[in-house]
């Protein structure tokens, strides 16, 4: 892990949210202090929490972690995967009125 990059992207990340520490800190299940040392690079995270911050924040762990400075490689967030199972289902639906 690029632990630099890591504290750069979860920062800027939550910035960009427009979240204060406090609200990430608690919408994650951590303290507020334990983000603060996470973003500022004092403590290193596990692995449920890079999985928690990856979807709160929409995007992939090699984003998250600095192996990738491609934000476009972010996955949808669950409203837009909900929207999708909702399309093909209509598809599937429409398929089967032609059957």
């Amino acid at each position: 892990m690029n632990e630099r990059q890591f504290c750069v992207n979860l920062a800027r990340l939550r910035r960009e949210k427009g979240v204060s520490q406090r609200k990430a800190a608690s919408d994650l299940h951590i303290s507020q202090a334990l983000l603060s040392h996470y973003e500022n690079g004092a403590r290193e995270p596990g692995l449920a929490f890079v999985c928690r911050a990856c979807d709160y924040y929409g995007v992939t762990a090699d984003f998250l972690l600095g192996r990738t400075g491609d934000e476009r490689t972010a996955r949808p967030g669950t409203e837009a995967i909900r929207q999708l199972a909702e399309q093909l289902r209509q598809i599937a639906e429409q398929a089967e009125s032609y059957l």
